[in-house]
């Protein structure tokens, strides 16, 4: 055995000799002057040494207890798992280990995503049927809570319609449970929803969720943001409401770093195009080059929009009629018709044949009028008016019926879902916002060819990762739609992460503090 009697580096000093292990190891580093005085203001000790070393295993301590614990979350109305996607990728980033620790889902294809594309522990169908004391304690909430309630996609109905209550849901278990934060996500439509006055900024559907939240003792702030700022070319707004327990600070969503793309981005090259006589009109009225971001839809005019009779898919239509489609086509949405007909004005109405000689004289108008009957690009039908409907404790909900006392009148029959595509998609520029009722009928240009958008295009359209799958609804075209169904609901995942990037850092504050108080 060699015996030193020295711990340092000089022979023979006279101590007990030190392991490789216990020995103190010196490095060179070089501060910036504004680093050097913080060290100097913050640190504790006597020498500059001991302040760095006494910072250094500060931090290292609070690293390994935040790495070692687990972010506990739940993800409510869990979809495909979007909003868990772009919050477990944040605070990752950050070094945080996560947890969910329930699930909530009711469509069995969103039930077969989740299932197939994450671990889950505890899975839950209906909300509304888990008791408090079921749930187990955790520290954010996550949930785009149904939103057709609020939609223009869907009837508006808002806190009338039993999803629209599923906001409820939400309270009863934040109040039970009281985690540090939330992130929800809504429609657009939520915010002006159920105005009092038409120029009041929001409605009261929102004051209400955002009051309840507030009552609650959480720190809200909501504001409505574009995906296509956050690298992913969908422009889709949407309304994001984020809350912390942190009472001094708000989560501010403003100024977040600004990123661009555009289709060519995402799109796949060379995969089969669909050969049917209706892109076979297209293509002997259009080239592909020229079909780039058309609408084809029968309901709007505009120079980027094909109409049936364009393509005449219906029958043969002669210049007089394509005029007549094209004046009618305008002409039934001004609003000075609504009065004459006696009805709530409304964007598109039948209107007679006395009504449509004042604008479109033709010796031969009623056998015009009639043919294109026939063919079926116009319908001979009643105007709707507005109705209210009872719901419960003297609430109503709007909609439209035909009123049969009112003369019929001659109306465009075909809306954007009338054909396979409803519009075709430019790779210079960005998509529309996807809903679930017409992401299948996006058209891809695929050199001289047309084709449906895919499931995987449509992640991308999302910002979901590659490695996220929906394969097991690529098999037919039945299943495919349940895929397009479930992106038409789901987030975009960069939005969220940047969100939870904020959350996290407040998050990791607060904790901070805590353990401060705790050594102190």
């Amino acid at each position: 055995m060699v015996y030193y009697k020295r711990g340092g580096a000089r022979v023979g000093a006279g101590r007990s000799p030190l392991s490789e292990e216990e020995r103190k190891k010196g490095f060179k580093v070089y501060f910036p002057q504004a680093v050097y005085e913080d060290i100097l203001k913050y640190g504790e000790g006597n020498s500059f040494s001991e302040k760095v070393y006494g910072l250094i295993s500060s931090e290292m301590e609070k690293r390994k207890l935040m790495q070692n614990e687990k972010v506990k979350f739940i993800d409510l109305f869990a979809g495909m798992g979007g909003l868990r996607l772009g919050f477990e990728q944040a605070f990752n980033k950050f070094g945080l280990k996560t947890e969910c620790v329930l699930t909530s889902e009711i469509k069995p294809h969103a039930v077969n995503a989740l299932k197939e594309n994450f671990p889950q522990h505890n899975f839950v169908g209906d909300i509304t049927k888990v008791q408090n004391d079921e749930i187990p304690d955790f520290d954010f909430l996550l949930a785009g809570f149904p939103c057709q309630a609020f939609s223009s996609a869907g009837k508006g109905h808002g806190f009338l319609d039993t999803r629209g209550t599923l906001f409820f849901e939400i309270e009863r278990i934040l109040q039970s449970k009281r985690p540090y934060g939330f992130i929800l996500e809504n429609v657009e439509g939520l915010v002006t929803h159920d105005r009092e006055n038409k120029h009041d900024p929001i409605g009261r559907t929102l004051k209400t969720i955002v009051t309840s939240l507030e009552s609650l003792n959480y720190t809200v702030c909501w504001k409505i943001m574009d995906s296509k700022d956050f690298g992913v070319p969908q422009s889709r707004k949407r309304i994001y409401i984020v809350g912390s327990l942190n009472e001094h600070e708000s989560i501010t969503l403003d100024n977040f770093k600004q990123s661009k793309t555009v289709l060519s981005d995402i799109l796949e090259e060379g995969l089969p195009t669909l050969d049917t006589p209706f892109t076979n009109s297209l293509f002997k009225h259009y080239s592909p080059h020229q079909l780039y971001g058309k609408s084809i839809k029968d309901k709007r005019g505009g120079k980027n929009n094909i109409h049936s009779w364009d393509l005449e898919i219906k029958g043969p239509v002669t210049v007089e009629q394509k005029e007549l489609l094209n004046a009618l086509l305008k002409e039934r949405r001004k609003k000075h018709w609504a009065d004459k007909i006696g009805i709530t004005w409304m964007d598109g109405m039948p209107l007679t044949i006395e009504q449509i000689e004042t604008f479109f004289p033709h010796k031969n108008l009623l056998e015009l009028l009639d043919d294109l009957v026939a063919k079926g690009y116009l319908a001979y039908e009643h105007p709707k008016e507005q109705v209210k409907i009872p719901v419960i404790d003297n609430q109503y909900k709007i909609e439209r019926i035909p009123d049969i006392t009112k003369p019929k009148g001659y109306n465009i029959v075909s809306g954007k879902l009338s054909f396979e595509f409803s519009r075709i998609l430019d790779p210079r520029d960005i998509a529309p916002t996807l809903v679930a009722m017409d992401v299948s009928t996006l058209g891809v240009i695929d050199n001289s060819g047309i084709r449906q958008l895919t499931l995987r295009e449509g992640l991308r359209l999302f910002g979901y990762p590659e490695t996220y799958t929906l394969k097991f609804l690529d098999n037919n075209p039945k299943k495919m739609q349940l895929g397009f169904d479930l992106l038409g609901n789901t987030v975009t995942v960069p939005v969220i992460f940047n969100i939870a990037e904020r959350l996290c850092s407040s998050y990791i504050k607060t904790n901070n503090k805590e353990q401060f108080s705790l050594s102190s």
